[in-house]
């Protein structure tokens, strides 16, 4: 067995975050992760599309975490979005748009379901996550940030989502959701941090590894791969 590929699927750059996608994507690298996702907030996205420096030992992937408070306008959003982005990541928030993203296939990622004094997810909806294979993210940067009561709340949601996801064999995704270079956290921090929230070893491994490669094999299907109807083309042939 080779050696594991770590990811990091949520980070924001300028002018979102406080650093640019060189700068991240360079210590990133150092810290020994093999890609990254940027994933700036669809209300602070560039004016024009950044180009994203990958060599062959390091991608980052393209992608978005859209927000919006309207199911419908949401599922707009999605469809406008997909087809351009490796990774799409819905922000949650509250039970409807929740609901919304977690029953649409479309959707990679759903980060931040947690509202008012509800955890964000329930049966129905880790039933939903399953069957639509949509991960529930499990972002660090709130939880550092977090201080006595805060963080407190915030575990005590992380550990009842884990509960549902465990249940519904729901996949989780553990991400940085780094605003500047200095909430990323080397992959061997990660680990350790999301063990002492309460995932197994293994469970945190596959967050990071397996997961992030799934959502990419699913972005990037093979030639002849069927998705939603459409079937992917070689280059070159014809309709």
């Amino acid at each position: 067995m080779g050696k594991p590929k770590f990811y990091d699927f949520c980070v924001h750059a300028v002018p979102d975050g406080e650093n640019t996608i060189e700068q991240l994507s360079t210590l990133a690298r150092h810290l020994g992760y093999s890609g990254i996702a940027l994933a700036n907030h669809s209300d602070k996205l560039p004016q024009s599309q950044p180009v994203l420096p990958t060599t062959n030992e390091f991608e980052v992937f393209r992608g978005i975490e859209l927000v919006e408070e309207n199911p419908s306008k949401l599922h707009g959003l999605i469809g406008k979005f997909r087809k351009s982005v490796d990774v799409l990541i819905v922000h949650g928030g509250s039970e409807t748009i929740n609901r919304a993203a977690l029953e649409n296939p479309r959707v990679d990622i759903l980060n931040h379901p947690a509202f008012d004094k509800s955890n964000g997810l329930n049966q129905v909806l880790a039933k939903a996550a399953a069957e639509n294979d949509v991960a529930i993210g499990l972002t660090l940067r709130p939880l550092l940030h977090s201080r006595g009561p805060r963080r407190v709340r915030l575990l005590s949601d992380l550990r009842a989502n884990l509960d549902l996801a465990r249940k519904y064999d729901v996949s989780l995704l553990l991400s940085s959701d780094a605003m500047s270079c200095f909430d990323l956290r080397s992959p061997m921090e990660t680990l350790a941090l999301a063990e002492i929230c309460g995932l197994e070893e293994d469970e945190a491994l596959e967050a990071i590894t397996t997961v992030p490669e799934k959502i990419i094999s699913r972005s990037r299907p093979d030639p002849g791969y069927i998705r939603e109807g459409i079937e992917v083309l070689e280059e070159g042939d014809c309709f």
